[in-house]
């Protein structure tokens, strides 16, 4: 989704697309039986985090193309909507100070951003979902004028035979809205993190991160408000299943936005899989000797699962896999967002090596009842783990999980001094039961103004303290 298209996307280019699309995850699976994917032991971290920008009224501010240009850098790219903006991180291996280097490469991304904002009059926030935003700012007035975006507006439309798309949420308190397009993505935000790992481990580790989403989505919540509305935790997870459900009525359990259907047994059936449950949204041929299996990768990159394969290329343009996490929301301090995925690459690498193999202790469907359990309830949320027994997010994070991450840090040989920073600020957390949902809540509760809500996250966000410490 990260290049621009050229075309029209008519039937002819379908036919051109699907055959390419059809060819290389035939080409992909045969190098992958050959070997020829990479199994270089060391593992490589990195992330993507979406942000917001904001007027001087605490309001989405359009203003992300001249917002880049000033920026001039590759690490920051566009997102669907003109008030948001995508900052990268350069991979690192995952040893030593490698989590530490990239919270230092995006602190200090983060600042020249704000400097640039500030000479706009705006603000740049990492928060799940804004709590000022409103239904009339998504609209197609506030899209980013790329091709892309219009196409993939007008397909998930065309899929959808032109009607409205439909909000339906029910949790604290209950949502129902309809929007005319796909804007409503643009309402929520996130913080992904990636995962290159061997081939030979690519299907673990995938299943791993599948395990832990429930656990993770329930220690990193940041999105309770949508329009007004305390809804579930982590708002994030059902508003951008619905903003772009487009499912083939054929195929009604595949949605376009999904935890998945089942633990992985072969990193090529993810591809598959694509291929034979998913329409091409957008359907633009890419001509001439190019980074390999480019539409492969588009195509992919139009099916949302919380959890995916990525297939990337190291500098002699071998390929490897690696799993991209994308539950976590931004937010809300870049020390919690680092100590969220310092517990996420201990704890999966754990996961990943663990004898036997987790995901046939914990069938799927309970592994997605987990999901969206936390989604909703945050460290409340009842889930069931691999010894059977049922207890709370917060209790199985605080008494399991964080002793496991604590140990796969150290196999990954991470720097001691990083670790116990990290996990601290997890610990702490979890001590405290305060997700950056909680203090939301409960600033919210207190004050009843979601302006001021807004005021003071941005202020305690802006001090760099962990929101376990953030006032209310």
């Amino acid at each position: 989704m990260g290049s621009e298209i050229d075309g029209l996307g008519g039937n002819a280019d379908h036919v051109r697309f699907e055959r390419h699309l059809f060819a290389e995850t035939q080409e992909v699976d045969s190098v992958y039986r050959q070997g020829g994917f990479a199994e270089n032991r060391e593992l490589v971290a990195g992330f993507e985090l979406e942000a917001w920008l904001i007027d001087d009224r605490l309001l989405p501010a359009p203003r992300n193309l001249s917002f880049l240009e000033r920026m001039a850098s590759p690490l920051v790219v566009p997102e669907l909507s003109r008030f948001n903006v995508e900052i990268n991180g350069t991979p690192q291996a995952l040893h030593g100070l490698a989590l530490s280097t990239l919270e230092n490469e995006l602190l200090a991304t983060w600042r020249h951003g704000q400097r640039i904002c500030r000479a706009q009059g705006n603000t740049l926030v990492a928060v799940g979902t804004l709590p000022t935003v409103r239904q009339a700012d998504l609209t197609m007035a506030s899209m980013t004028p790329f091709k892309r975006y219009e196409m993939l507006n007008r397909q998930v439309l065309k899929l959808r035979g032109e009607r409205p798309l439909r909000l339906d949420i029910d949790g604290i308190e209950s949502l129902s809205v309809t929007h005319a397009d796909v804007m409503l993505e643009a309402a929520a935000t996130s913080f992904q993190v990636h995962l290159q790992t061997p081939a030979s481990e690519a299907v673990r580790a995938f299943n791993a991160s599948l395990l832990l989403s429930g656990p993770l989505v329930a220690l990193a919540a940041n999105s309770p408000f949508l329009f007004g509305r305390a809804l579930w935790h982590e708002t994030r997870i059902p508003l951008f299943e619905q903003a772009v459900d487009c499912c083939d009525p054929a195929y009604p359990q595949y949605r376009r936005v999904t935890f998945g259907s089942g633990y992985l047994r072969d990193p090529i059936d993810f591809f598959a899989e694509n291929i034979r449950y998913y329409k091409v949204l957008l359907p633009f041929e890419t001509p001439g000797p190019q980074q390999p299996y480019p539409h492969l990768r588009l195509h992919n990159g139009t099916i949302w699962r919380w959890n995916r394969m990525l297939i990337g290329f190291d500098e002699q343009e071998t390929p490897h896999f690696r799993v991209e996490q994308r539950v976590m929301p931004a937010g809300p301090s870049l020390l919690d967002m680092f100590a969220n995925a310092a517990f996420y690459y201990g704890a999966v690498r754990m996961l990943t090596t663990q004898q036997p193999a987790p995901e046939s202790c914990l069938p799927f469907d309970v592994a997605r009842d987990n999901f969206y359990r936390a989604a909703r309830d945050g460290l409340a949320a009842p889930l069931l783990w691999l010894d059977g027994r049922r207890r709370s997010a917060g209790d199985l994070l605080q008494h399991e999980l964080l002793p496991l991450a604590r140990e796969g840090l150290a196999q990954l040989e991470l720097a001691a001094d990083d670790c116990e920073r990290y996990l601290t600020v997890i610990a702490e957390r979890l001590s405290r039961r305060r997700t950056g949902a909680a203090w939301q809540l409960a600033h919210y509760a207190k004050h009843r103004d979601f302006f001021r809500l807004t005021a003071d996250y941005i202020e305690q966000q802006g001090s760099l303290k962990p929101v376990h410490e953030w006032p209310i």
